[in-house]
């Protein structure tokens, strides 16, 4: 269920989202992602758009073109984008260390913390767990 509070969604759940050899984790993806879109609650990054677009164009099965994985990265342009900049970094490096996570995932935590987001869908971090305030939930197990 989804709450009414905003939500930062990882590249990983975009990437399931659109890889036609997804299964399961696919329709999962599929379904969060509509429940965001019409809830308006759905939140991302400049970060989730260059992961998404590298994994999508050379990493799954059957890659999207250039021109399909642009026009998926510029239908969630209406959501709330977070643009990090060099205080960001700074900030995710503080993250990073306090947490023990990779930078990259200290990143995300830091652009979900930034727009306000109670929740970030990720199957990167430990489910339930949180940081900075920012609640991880995994959409592709039982509890997420």
């Amino acid at each position: 269920m989804i709450e009414d509070e905003f939500q930062f969604v990882d590249s990983n759940v975009l990437v399931y989202a659109n890889d036609v050899s997804g299964g399961t984790k696919r329709q999962l993806a599929k379904r969060l992602l509509e429940d965001l879109w019409e809830t308006k609650n759905g939140c991302m990054s400049v970060q989730v758009f260059q992961e998404f677009y590298a994994t999508v164009t050379a990493k799954i099965k059957q890659p999207l073109s250039s021109d399909a994985a642009s026009q998926v990265i510029s239908s969630y342009t209406v959501w709330k984008i977070h643009t990090p900049n060099v205080r960001d970094v700074l900030n995710s490096i503080s993250i990073q260390q306090r947490y023990g996570i990779s930078i990259w995932d200290a990143l995300i935590v830091n652009s979900a913390s930034q727009l306000g987001c109670a929740i970030l869908w990720t199957e990167d971090l430990a489910d339930g767990h949180v940081y900075e305030s920012v609640r991880v939930r995994n959409p592709f197990t039982e509890t997420g």
